[in-house]
This record gives C-alpha cells, structure tokens and sequence, in this order.
C-alpha cells in the first residue's frame, strides 16, 4: 500500500472515530432529557397519590363547597389519565397537551387550598395540615424537576443543532424536544376573594 492509502485510511478512522463520539454524546444528553422526565412524572405521580387523601379529609367537615372537591377529583382524574412517554418528548402539541391537564389540577388544588381558608375546623385539622405541607413540597419538587427537565433539554437540543452534532443529528434521527412552558398568564398573581 501506498502512503496515500495510508493517509486515506487515516482519515477515514479518524472522522469513524469522530462519528463515534459525537453519536455517543448525543446519545447521553438524549437519556438525561428521559431521566429528568421521569423525575417530573414521578413528582406528578407522587401528588396525584395524596390527593385521595386530601380530598377525604376535607370532604369529612361539614358543609365544604362540593364542587370545589368534585373540581379537584376532575382534575386529578384527567391529568392522571394523560401519560406522555418519554418518546413523545419531541412533540409539542403532546407536552401542551400534558401541561394543560397538570396545569387543570394545579388550578383545582389552588382553589381547593384558598376556600379552606373559611373553614378554621379544617385548617386546626393535623391531618389536613399534614396533607397540605406535603402537597405544598411537592409542588416545589414539581417545579424542581420541571427546571432541571428544561435545563437537560436545553443541553440537548444545543447539542444537535450546533456544529458538529447538526451534522449527524439528523441523519442519526435525532430530533429536538419541547420545554416545558409557563402556562399563559402565569406572571399574574392570582386573585383571591373572600
């Protein structure tokens, strides 16, 4: 063989090589975009469990607002009903779709919350408060994994679109995922009348 072959050869090895470590790379920041999606469904989940407990706790006091619960148990059973795999990440009407069902609930057990405020038996209630603390760090797990969600989708949908993962990306099928978004209006506090 010549040195040209050689050289060749060379070539061909290294930009194989290269391929190989792009490919790689993508393929991690790919799995941490599903790792921190599962983290986000396993706090959705975790807060879709208490509120069975909630809800039975508050329906025990006397006269509680009935279509304040049936609105949380609504909205529970919706967003429950909703999975988005992690292999539907990469489609944005999918994850409006989940976001507005989450968002349904976060609105219900808002309301749920500021209406509880008129019942002073229930809020002396240990179990309730109990319910309500746990609900509330959830809430705050939820936003958590939410960021960290974001901040790994941002990784990867940089790492396809800038030189050299734009190169293979698409021929590699990968394929940019959605954020997750602040629901419209979410820079308003909300209004709470008695």
């Amino acid at each position: 063989m010549t040195t040209k072959h050689w050289i060749g050869i060379g070539i061909a090895a290294v930009l194989v090589l290269w391929a190989i470590s792009v490919q790689r790379g993508l393929v991690q920041k790919e799995e941490r975009v599903q790792e921190a999606w599962g983290f986000v469904q396993s706090q959705y989940e975790r807060r879709a469990d208490l509120i069975p407990n909630l809800v039975a706790t508050v329906r025990g006091a006397a006269d509680f607002e009935r279509e304040t619960l049936e609105a949380v148990v609504d909205a529970r059973a919706r967003a429950t009903s909703m999975q988005l795999s992690a292999d539907a990440l990469n489609d944005p009407q999918a994850m409006e779709n989940f976001q507005a069902a989450q968002n349904q609930l976060s609105g219900a057990l808002s309301r749920l919350l500021v209406t509880v405020e008129r019942y002073p038996e229930l809020r002396a209630n240990q179990n309730f408060r109990d319910l309500q603390t746990q609900l509330e760090g959830t809430e705050n797990r939820i936003s958590t994994e939410r960021n960290r969600f974001n901040t790994a989708v941002r990784e990867y949908n940089t790492a396809i679109r800038l030189f050299p993962g734009s190169l293979l990306a698409g021929m590699l099928g990968f394929q940019q995922v959605a954020y997750f978004e602040a629901t419209a209006g979410a820079e308003r506090a909300p209004t709470v009348e008695f």
